[in-house]
């Protein structure tokens, strides 16, 4: 009887210390969307491969930069390997589709895209649903702020047609209108268009004073170039989505003097030293570089590593109350995410709540502008 106690007591103790949290991560790592998906999946390596004694597995998938293949993806993780969280995906509109997906399973995800919509309003589906990067519209805020000290009084936009530029439109228009600035003109492109000549020269036609280009990655670089190509010498202002160096190296001098708002990351060596967000934004950006090379950083990367901040606050408190791979574990860490304050990450200072799964505030953005080439902070 006692050598039944403690063979069974064995097996508990084997079985609690080869517990293990399984993590899936989709990313567009191809198509579209790769220069930011590809940072972001590079960010992984840098992510711990244990937390509170835990061994962390992580399962990588590329969703193409297709909304289809971003289900497709997380429907796997869940059935397939069985994940207690998924961080993912890059894009708005494959974010916004995957929500069903993980709220059906109860499965808490951490988005790396940019839409409010993605957390908001927090119902019943989107309870399981958080993200790192800064909203739609606390950067557009800070646009539009740019745009009054600037005395811009009209802006015209071009943006994808899709979620995330629809977004930025409804944004722009709202903190544009509370600023007495008047939106002149709007038109679309596709993400994959080659051709915006015909949208660039509607929105010229209304000879605005400034234009947002409200798209992601490199395909942001088409519009800012034909506007350039047809002798527009206004301001140009771009979102936090353009924030990497695929951006630069692909736009080069058509590019120059865009303004946008990003994370601090960005600009981390530039920033005073009383930023809370300096020293941990270096400690990520010293990582990456020495991993993938100079200049290699992005605040897309960022995001990723933010999540993983966010993962490991979070784990600890979970498995206080449940086991990896468990219903229980994952609702936990649901709470356990939806509890995090005061993370300071790279991109600003996390406080979560049950009515806001982002949990960022102004101090998560910067101004900035593509100067000869490079990142410069804006004063």
């Amino acid at each position: 009887m006692k050598t039944r106690i403690l063979l069974t007591a064995l097996l508990a103790c084997t079985s609690l210390a080869a517990a293990e949290i399984r993590v899936g991560v989709i990313v567009s790592g191809t198509g579209p969307g790769a220069s930011l998906g590809i940072p972001e999946r590079n960010t992984v390596a840098l992510l711990p491969q244990t937390i509170a004694g835990q061994k962390i597995v992580y399962t990588i998938l590329d969703d193409a930069s297709d909304t289809t293949a971003a289900v497709t993806s997380a429907r796997k993780l869940i059935q397939d390997n069985k994940v207690d969280l998924i961080i993912g995906t890059t894009t708005t509109p494959a974010s916004l589709a995957m929500i069903d997906v993980v709220a059906e399973a109860k499965v808490p995800m951490i988005s790396l895209a940019a839409s409010e919509a993605i957390i908001k309003p927090v119902d019943d589906k989107r309870k399981w649903v958080f993200k790192t990067p800064q909203t739609d519209a606390i950067m557009a805020a800070a646009i539009a702020q740019h745009m009054q000290q600037n005395k811009i009084k009209t802006v015209g936009y071009i943006g994808f047609n899709d979620a995330y530029g629809e977004g930025w439109l409804a944004e722009l228009k709202k903190n544009a209108a509370a600023r007495g600035i008047k939106v002149v003109a709007e038109e679309r492109y596709g993400r994959s268009d080659t051709s915006v000549t015909g949208q660039v020269l509607k929105v010229l036609a209304a000879k605005p004073d400034a234009v947002l280009i409200g798209a992601s990655g490199v395909p942001a670089v088409l519009p800012e170039k034909t506007l350039k190509d047809r002798g527009y010498t206004g301001k140009v202002y771009q979102t936090h989505g353009v924030a990497n160096a695929d951006f630069l190296r692909v736009g080069g001098k058509d590019v120059e003097g865009a303004i946008l708002p990003a994370g601090p990351v960005l600009v981390a060596d530039q920033l005073p030293d009383t930023n809370p967000n300096k020293k941990v934004g270096l400690n990520y950006v010293n990582l990456y570089e020495a991993k993938y090379g100079k200049d290699s950083v992005s605040t897309f990367g960022a995001h990723m590593w933010d999540a993983g901040l966010l993962m490991q606050k979070a784990i600890p408190t979970a498995l206080k109350k449940a086991q990896p791979g468990t219903a229980e574990f994952r609702s936990a860490l649901r709470d356990a995410l939806e509890g995090s304050r005061n993370i300071i990450g790279a991109h600003g200072i996390f406080n979560l709540s049950a009515t806001d799964h982002l949990g960022l505030d102004a101090r998560s953005r910067v101004m900035v502008q593509v100067v000869d080439g490079k990142w410069k902070l804006l004063k």
